[in-house]
């Protein structure tokens, strides 16, 4: 990931405009800020919820509050709470999902 060349910015999270995402089960709801090929999110998952896909694309996600569980389909998950992050490349077989029982508020760049 390299950032793209973009001003200083100030993001109050409570005024961008949530996207719904559903899920195969649950939803997704999306704050995001897109500054050219980079995306910066505000991530809430309701209790319940599971991804509809697997992803291939790389992030870096950070877990603000609840507890998230992250697949991978070779069939590894990890538990990530509170206070822990992930790190995955766009490169290598590394196809990934989330679902969380009790809901998870995140922070991704990818």
């Amino acid at each position: 990931m390299k950032l793209p060349a973009s001003p200083f910015t100030v993001t109050d999270w409570s005024k961008v405009t949530p996207t719904a995402h559903p899920g195969e089960t649950g939803e997704a709801l999306w704050r995001t800020l897109n500054i050219g090929d980079l995306r910066v999110r505000m991530v809430e998952y309701s209790p319940g919820y599971l991804a509809d896909h697997w992803c291939d694309r790389g992030h870096v996600l950070y877990v603000l509050e609840g507890e998230l569980c992250s697949e991978l389909r070779d069939g590894r998950k990890f538990k990530l709470t509170a206070g822990m992050s992930y790190q995955v490349s766009d490169f290598g077989d590394v196809a990934h999902r989330s679902s969380t029982v009790t809901g998870a508020t995140l922070f991704i760049v990818d």
